[in-house]
């Protein structure tokens, strides 16, 4: 929840990766449409001041 109010978004995808290490990640992707979640498409950058902002969003919304 705190993510969807912190990012202008349609939903929230999961997404729980792992390989060969016996562990795994799980990613949480603010997405807009389905085709968002193809990970072959090309990734947004951000400067570290505008990923703290993000972060501070998020924090504040938690």
């Amino acid at each position: 929840k705190a993510l969807k109010a912190s990012i202008d978004c349609q939903r929230v995808a999961v997404a729980v990766l792992g390989l060969e290490v016996p562990h795994a990640h799980i990613h949480l992707v603010p997405i807009k449409t389905e085709k968002d979640m193809i990970f072959t498409n090309p990734k947004k950058q951000f400067s570290p001041e505008q990923m703290q902002a993000i972060a501070e969003k998020i924090r504040q919304a938690l």
